[in-house]
């Protein structure tokens, strides 16, 4: 078992919330333009892309709290289910090693 998957998309997760933390702090800030995360598949592994969202030309934030909101619940739940499968293999290595001592 490698854990090496789940790290990589707890990673990924993290660079997810805090790109979403910082369009939502500058959710009132003028001509701001967010950071836009898309997670992706390389060599195995999670990786994010982050790039700036297309500028609308607002004068205005172009954060969308409809879209920030539902993300961050996204990333927390990806960490929630990476952890609770690392403590799994945590857990079975344990038994594994108090099998054969």
């Amino acid at each position: 078992m490698n854990i090496s998957n789940n790290i990589s998309s707890i990673t990924a997760s993290q660079t997810m919330l805090n790109n979403s933390a910082n369009n939502v702090a500058n959710v009132n800030t003028d001509k701001f333009i967010p950071n836009s995360t898309v997670m992706g598949e390389k060599s195995d592994s999670v990786t994010a892309y982050t790039r700036k969202a297309d500028d609308s030309g607002s004068q205005k934030s172009q954060t969308d709290l409809s879209k920030e909101f539902p993300d961050q619940i996204v990333a927390e739940k990806t960490v929630s289910a990476n952890v609770s499968t690392i403590r799994a293999q945590d857990e079975m290595f344990g038994s594994l090693l108090d099998i054969k001592a």
